[in-house]
This record gives structure tokens, C-alpha cells and sequence, in this order.
């Protein structure tokens, strides 16, 4: 009699093998784990490794307009009443306006509409955004995604996406201010914000 798992010879009426401890009735099949997603077929394409840098990811189509109802300008914090469904098309708005963000990590990327930022910004079901901008933070200070942006009567605001570490902005003519996550804040150019160990500076 001999184990079917890993060979040994076993005595005659043995109920387990005393090399590897399995059952004299296990075989190889019976051991093997099975598959955890056996019906998963989603596939998922990764993006290009980056060692450093910021890259930004255009997004194609449309991306919902969002309607400010009301606005707290006390403090610079904007708070967004409702927003409409209709698509607007942002990619082919020729006087949209545009940001140059410089990162921490000696990088630039001009900007317009809206968009998030952090180490691999992902959208939520349903949400549409003009840019993707990643940070490679090898600290892992930063959050994946970290903060969303977008734009009120040509200034630029930010909204911190509850992140791990949090989100502070440094404006030119006040002091530091940290952001309250899901709320919106006025980032005029020339401000300073710090996303944990790294930052962007807006122009």
C-alpha cells in the first residue's frame, strides 16, 4: 500500500501516511485548492510602469456638468448644492480654462476640467473625469486617489477624497489650511497643496 500523494509504503489498514500526514484516500486532485473567482472573466489592463514622475491619462467622452446652487465663498470653500445629468461635451471646449500644475517631482501638467489625482486614481461607478493624473510616491504617503479637482469662474478647486493622510493648502496671501474630506476648496494660482509627503503648485 502506498500513499498516493507523496509515495511512501504504508502498513497494510493505515487510515493516514506518516511521511506527509495525508489520507490514504486523498489523491492529487482531491488536494488541489480550488479557483476563489472561478467565474470571473473581468479583464484588467495596467498601465505602464513609471519609476518616478507624475503621468496624466486623458479620459475620452463626456463628463456630466455640475450645477453650483449654492456657494460659501467664506474661506474659500465652495459647497455644491446639486448636479445635472445632462453630458457636456469638455473635451472640444476651446475656452475651457486651463492650470499648469508643477508636482514635487519637478514635473508639469497643464489642466482643464476636472479630474484626480494620486498614486492610481480610479473613478467610482458613474463618474467622468477629463484627466487621471498619477503620482509615483514610493512612500505610499500619498493615497490612491487622493483628491478630486475642478474649475469655478477660473479658479481652480479641490476637493480632498478621503484620503489616508490628508490634504493641506497653502494659498499665497493666507495660511495653511486643511481640507475637510468631500468639501470643496478655492485653489488660486500661486497656491501651495500638499498631498501628505508630496505637492503640486498651481499656476
Amino acid at each position: 500500500m502506498t500513499c498516493r500523494i507523496c509515495g511512501a509504503e504504508l502498513p497494510d489498514g493505515a487510515m493516514f501516511c506518516g511521511e506527509c500526514g495525508s489520507s490514504t484516500s486523498a489523491t492529487p486532485e482531491s488536494r488541489r485548492r480550488p479557483d476563489p473567482r472561478p467565474g470571473d472573466t473581468t479583464v484588467i489592463e495596467r498601465p505602464a510602469r513609471r519609476t518616478s514622475g507624475v503621468i496624466s491619462i486623458p479620459v475620452e467622452g463626456f463628463r456630466a456638468a455640475v450645477a453650483i446652487e449654492a456657494t460659501d465663498v467664506a474661506g474659500g470653500e465652495l459647497r455644491v448644492a446639486g448636479t445635472s445629468e445632462s453630458p457636456v461635451p469638455s473635451l472640444t471646449t476651446p475656452a475651457a480654462t486651463r492650470f499648469v500644475l508643477t508636482f514635487s517631482t519637478g514635473e508639469t501638467r497643464t489642466v482643464f476640467g476636472s479630474g484626480l489625482i494620486g498614486r492610481r486614481p480610479l473613478p467610482q461607478p458613474g463618474e467622468v473625469f477629463d484627466h487621471l493624473v498619477q503620482i509615483a510616491d514610493r512612500s505610499l504617503s500619498v493615497s490612491k486617489t487622493h483628491v478630486e479637482f475642478g474649475e469655478h469662474d477660473g479658479t481652480l478647486w479641490i476637493a480632498d477624497r478621503f484620503s489616508g493622510n490628508g490634504t493641506i493648502v497653502r494659498r499665497p496671501d493666507d495660511g495653511a489650511m486643511r481640507c475637510e474630506p468631500g468639501r470643496r476648496y478655492l485653489v488660486p494660482r500661486g497656491s501651495r497643496v500638499e498631498l501628505a509627503e508630496q505637492f503640486f503648485i498651481v499656476s
